[in-house]
């Protein structure tokens, strides 16, 4: 039978402070799952409003309009996928506090496992926030403004 030990006040202190990093942490998480989150409301309203004027097949526009489609199904799966990805890390990191808090009140060594956990969610997180890069470069690679439009001026130059 084990025996529950009482359990100081300095040492919930401690676990508490050790705890405090990995709740920064959430915060910022959670601050780009926001981005996350509003970047995919522009896309999908993007995709409506193309959807909204798509036009026949003979229409000169309508190869245009399965292109930015295409590129835009592509971005909503990226952004899609980083949200799940960072949304995971949160839920990650969320165990380890928990973990530091139950290996903290029962006296148990989860130094590895939790230190495996934390690490773990570091590596999705990252994997995440690569996914975001990689979505906005598309999405500035897919907005090119024409030459004319800009008004620059025509370096005579040779």
């Amino acid at each position: 039978m084990m025996i529950v030990q009482p359990i100081a006040l300095t040492d919930i202190a401690h676990t508490i402070q050790l705890a405090l990093a990995p709740v920064f942490l959430l915060t910022g998480i959670g601050s780009i799952l926001n981005l996350l989150a509003s970047r995919l409301a522009r896309i999908v309203d993007r995709a409506r409003k193309i959807e909204a004027d798509f036009t026949p097949i003979d229409d000169p526009g309508h190869t245009d309009q399965v292109r930015q489609l295409r590129l835009l199904d592509k971005r909503m799966r990226i952004v899609n996928t980083a949200i799940f990805l960072c949304t995971t890390s949160a839920v990650l990191i969320c165990i380890v506090v928990a973990g530091l808090f139950v290996a903290s009140l029962l006296g148990l060594g989860f130094a590895r496992t939790t230190a495996a956990v934390f690490v773990l969610a570091m590596l999705v997180f990252i994997t995440g926030l690569i996914l975001f890069l990689w979505e906005v470069r598309i999405a500035v690679r897919a907005i090119r403004i024409r030459d004319e439009l800009l008004e620059r001026e025509i370096d005579h130059r040779t």
